[in-house]
């Protein structure tokens, strides 16, 4: 049992971080149900969280201090929820930890107060795609109920906490924030998978191996039991992976089973509409999970063609003069960008750059020179993919830098003919000149259906 901290009744609560796209909203409702004095504070400004504090209108005891953080909140508050993109590190949770105030997070308190079992789901690529077909694939198995949450933002965590059994079944994107967050609890799922680890937000962890620690802990803190194993399960067609394969396989009271992009039969290929070899990776890690739980094999394939793909993830827009648009906004490292390449055979002009998290660009460089007609870059790190680009200029790809997508969708038009495909996949994240990815692929996706018109 979670000890008395997580009762939040009568008790002051900070909420660090309401996000502007509800990223507290629900950490603030859950305490403020709870019976907590609740402050959220936020260095954006009211106009800025408009939109999450809207949600928050029914509890009218809620006070926001917004712009700035106050020394004071952290000092005077018995808890603190921090949002993930918070470091740990931050002077704020310093001042907090020097007044022995007590810090958590969203994740941690799910994880401290859910009943039901929980499969979790990382990586660097794929994960989302990988953690929704989980869910629809356990669906058709007779359990009382399958919830789809995490870091997917389908259902915020803390708003379904109440209603969970315990015979429900919890499948959850997590992300190197949380799992960083969770090892401060020593907390992790019964069933975890890794897709894949290749470089990503280095601007917050520093380093890749940093990274890869943080991405550690979905295993590291899995509670090992003979009677009831802990179940890891691990990609074998990735490098990192398959070392920490050898590794947790040593241990008593664990499963670990691996999975790769080969192990799916042509059937269940002819059933499954989502391109390239990176989401035959994706089925098969789904499929792992599915066989541990005693789905069949007919059940899945029964459901693949059900299985409706994510937005903003090789998403087709249209075909416009018998040019193809895709949507892979979601694609927020340069791996993910090679992985979208890879899925399809005909000519490909790139859209690519965006906000700048101090990832590598020379594969990337390489792939697009070998494998693309033309490149569109733009944001932050257009001249570094482009530089990456020119270290192999012998393949000849045209490569444009432009000012914003209206433009780079208008090149990239320019430059398509039938039988092309255009595909956004930036790359990079999307701060630089957009809310988050959604926001950009939902920018694209009209400024191509406008083409059209």
């Amino acid at each position: 049992m979670p000890d008395d901290r997580y009762n939040f009744a009568g008790k002051k609560v900070l909420i660090m971080g309401l996000g502007r796209f509800g990223g507290g909203v629900d950490c603030a409702e859950f305490a403020a149900r709870a019976g907590a004095e609740v402050i959220v504070t936020d260095s954006a400004s009211a106009s800025q969280l408009s939109d999450s504090i809207e949600k928050l209108k029914d509890f009218t005891d809620i006070e926001f201090h917004l712009g700035s953080h106050d020394a004071a909140d952290f000092k005077q508050a018995d808890i603190i929820i921090a949002n993930p993109a918070v470091p740990d590190d931050n002077e704020f949770l310093e001042i907090a930890r020097r007044n022995n105030k007590f810090i958590t997070s969203q994740i941690n308190i799910f994880f401290e107060l859910c009943p039901a079992q929980i499969v979790g789901i990382t990586g660097a690529n794929g994960k989302s795609t990988t953690t929704a077909l989980t869910a629809h694939l356990l669906r058709n198995k007779s359990i009382e109920n399958v919830w789809l949450s995490g870091n997917i933002g389908n259902q915020p965590l803390l708003t379904i906490l109440d209603k969970i059994k315990a015979d429900d079944l919890l499948v959850l994107e997590l992300s190197s924030f949380q799992l960083e967050s969770l090892g401060h609890i020593a907390k992790a799922p019964n069933v975890s998978l890794l897709t894949n680890l290749t470089p990503n937000h280095l601007d917050r962890h520093g380093t890749f191996e940093n990274y890869c620690a943080a991405k550690e802990n979905i295993f590291k803190y899995q509670e090992l039991n003979d009677n009831c194993p802990a179940v890891s399960i691990f990609n074998a067609e990735d490098k990192i992976a398959s070392e920490w394969f050898e590794k947790f396989n040593k241990d008593t009271g664990r499963i670990c089973i691996s999975f790769s992009s080969d192990d799916v039969s042509k059937e269940f290929c002819d059933s499954f509409a989502l391109p390239g070899r990176a989401n035959l990776s994706n089925l098969a890690a789904a499929i792992a999970i599915s066989r541990h739980f005693d789905i069949d094999d007919e059940q899945i394939k029964k459901s693949l063609p059900e299985f409706k793909p994510l937005p903003h993830r090789l998403e087709f827009v249209a075909e416009i003069n018998g040019v193809s648009w895709y949507n892979d906004s979601i694609a927020t490292t340069p791996q993910s960008a090679i992985a979208a390449l890879e899925a399809f055979s005909q000519p490909k002009i790139i859209i690519a750059g965006g906000y700048d998290k101090n990832l590598p660009f020379e594969e990337l460089g390489q792939k697009i020179a070998a494998g693309a007609k033309a490149a569109v870059l733009l944001g932050q790190t257009a001249s570094k993919i482009a530089s990456a680009i020119k270290l192999f200029p012998q393949a000849g790809v045209k490569v444009q830098i432009v000012n914003s997508l209206s433009d780079a969708v208008q090149s990239a038009a320019r430059l398509a003919a039938p039988g092309d495909v255009v595909l956004l996949s930036p790359a990079c994240a999307s701060y630089d000149m957009f809310e988050n990815f959604q926001h950009r692929g939902q920018e694209f996706t009209k400024l191509v259906r406008a083409l059209n018109n």
